[in-house]
């Protein structure tokens, strides 16, 4: 198993933390002080939010600014398509933004949440047999 840590700015390092505390992860006190907070989603996914100052030491490049420019989006699964409507529920409760409308497309069901800087979370559910076989498995096991 590789961890994976993805990287992503923040104007507000409390704010963010409290809103994916809310959203159910956790915050790591050992890689979390007044330059980053370290999210951790379990099973070896984790969020490194950086302040936009302390994100630009890791690059020559501009920081884009996540609330006028899409870079990258996190797709996270949930069990379920409830659980993917509750997680959104608590989102948008907590300062997040639904900058779409739901995607439902039989074998898979999505919806993004923005959180407060602007950075897009796609949380979504796909049927299993879809996940393990391939979207055309859903479709045959629809017709069945």
């Amino acid at each position: 198993m590789t961890d994976i840590f993805v990287n992503l700015p923040t104007a507000d390092l409390d704010r963010c933390q409290a809103f994916y505390a809310a959203l159910g992860a956790t915050i790591n006190p050992l890689f979390t002080d007044e330059n980053a907070a370290c999210i951790d989603w379990g099973d070896g996914a984790y969020f490194m939010m950086l302040t936009r100052e302390y994100f630009a030491t890791f690059t020559d490049k501009p920081v884009a600014d996540p609330a006028a420019t899409a870079q990258v989006m996190v797709a996270l699964t949930r069990p379920s398509r409830e659980d993917v409507d509750a997680v959104m529920d608590i989102g948008l409760s907590s300062g997040g933004v639904e900058p779409r409308a739901p995607q439902d497309l039989g074998f898979m069901y999505s919806r993004d949440l923005e959180d407060p800087d602007g950075n897009v979370l796609s949380f979504f559910f796909m049927d299993p047999a879809a996940a393990e076989q391939g979207p055309a498995a859903y479709a045959d096991q629809a017709r069945s």
